[in-house]
C-alpha cells in the first residue's frame, strides 16, 4: 500500500503541475513570442521551444526532486490509510498522459520511417560539400528535405538538382544542414510526446522561427541570400509536396510565409548576422554553485512542506 500511495501521489503532483503550466503556456505564449521576436531569430526559436517543453521539464523535476524524496522520507510506512479518490483519479490521468505521449510519438516515428524508407529505397548518393550524406531521389517531391534523427541525411530530388544552379543548390543544402545541426527533427518528435490542447499556435510559431533561423544560418553574404531566395522561388513552383512528420522540407510552408522568407533573404544585410554569444564558463559554475548552496540550506524544509501538501492531497 505504501508503494501504491507513493506512485499515486507522484503521478498526481506531476499531472497538476504539467496541466497547470501547459494551460498557462497556451494562454500566455504570445506575450513571450512578442518579447522573443526582438532577439535574433535563432534565439526566438530556442525560446519558443523551451517554453513549449517547460511544463514537462518542470513537472518532472518537481516530481523527482521534491515529491518522491519527501514521500520516502516523511511518509510512515506502517500506516495503512486508504487512498482518496482525488489522487487515484489524478494518477490514472497521469498514467494516461504518459501512455498517450509514448503512443503518439511512436506512431509518428513509425509513419515517418515508413515514408522516408519508401523515398530512399532506390536513392543514390550525391557528392557534395555538405556535412551530411545527400541522397538523390527519383521522385520530384519533396524537392529537398532533411530526414532522420540518429542517421540524418538530406534527400534531394533529381528535378531540384537539375533546376538549381550550383550556388543555389549549395545554399539550399546549407539550409537543410542547419536543421540537422539544430536537431529540429528530434525536437519535433519531442513535441509529439508532449501533445497538449491549445498548443498549435505556439508550435506553428516555433516552426516558422526554425525555418527563418535555418535561412540565416545558410547564408554568409548578400549573394548567398539571393541564391537561397532564388532556390525557394524555383522549388516552390514544383509544388508544396507531401507534408511528412519528423522531416524539415525546404519548401512546405504556406504561400504567405514563403513570401516572408523570400523578402527577408532579398533584404539580407551583413548586420543581420549576429555572432554567436558564448557565455563564459565561470557564469555557469557560479550559478551552479549558488543553486547547490541554496538547496543545501533549504532542501529539508522544502521537502517537509511538499510532504505536508501531498498529505492534504491524499486525504
Amino acid at each position: 500500500m505504501f508503494a501504491a500511495r507513493g506512485i499515486a501521489v507522484s503521478f498526481s503532483v506531476f499531472v497538476m503541475v504539467y496541466c497547470g503550466l501547459s494551460a498557462a503556456v497556451s494562454l500566455g505564449w504570445r506575450k513571450v513570442h512578442a518579447y522573443a521576436s526582438t532577439h535574433p531569430v535563432r534565439r526566438t526559436a530556442n525560446i519558443l521551444f523551451a517554453l513549449r517543453i517547460l511544463p514537462l521539464i518542470t513537472a518532472a523535476v518537481i516530481t523527482a526532486a521534491f515529491t518522491v524524496p519527501s514521500f520516502l522520507l516523511f511518509e510512515p510506512r506502517a500506516i495503512d490509510e486508504p487512498l482518496g479518490g482525488m489522487p487515484l483519479a489524478l494518477a490514472i490521468c497521469g498514467t494516461g498522459l504518459a501512455l498517450f505521449g509514448f503512443v503518439n510519438a511512436g506512431l509518428t516515428l513509425r509513419r515517418a520511417w515508413k515514408t522516408i524508407s519508401g523515398w530512399t529505397r532506390e536513392a543514390q548518393p550525391v557528392t557534395t560539400h555538405a556535412a551530411v550524406p545527400v541522397l538523390r531521389m527519383a521522385r520530384t517531391l519533396p524537392a529537398m528535405t532533411a530526414a532522420g534523427i540518429l542517421r540524418p541525411r538530406v534527400l534531394l530530388s533529381g528535378t531540384a538538382e537539375a533546376l538549381l544552379t550550383s550556388g543555389e543548390l549549395q545554399t539550399a543544402l546549407n539550409h537543410e544542414v542547419a536543421h540537422i545541426r539544430r536537431q529540429d527533427n528530434l525536437k519535433k518528435l519531442c513535441l509529439r510526446f508532449v501533445a497538449f490542447p491549445g498548443m498549435d499556435g505556439l508550435e506553428d510559431a516555433w516552426l516558422e522561427a526554425t525555418e527563418m533561423a535555418a535561412d540565416d544560418a545558410a547564408v554568409m553574404s548578400s549573394s548567398e541570400a539571393l541564391d537561397l531566395a532564388a532556390a525557394l522561388i524555383k522549388l516552390s513552383r514544383l509544388g508544396p509536396g507531401q507534408a511528412v512528420e519528423l522531416t524539415a522540407a525546404l519548401v512546405h510552408s504556406p504561400a504567405a510565409f514563403m513570401n516572408t522568407r523570400v523578402n527577408r533573404l532579398v533584404s539580407w544585410s551583413d548586420d543581420r548576422r549576429v555572432p554567436l554569444e558564448r557565455p563564459s564558463p565561470s557564469y555557469g559554475v557560479c550559478a551552479a554553485a549558488a543553486t547547490i548552496a541554496l538547496f543545501a540550506i533549504t532542501y529539508t524544509q522544502l521537502l517537509m512542506r511538499v510532504h505536508t501538501a501531498t498529505e492534504w492531497l491524499v486525504r
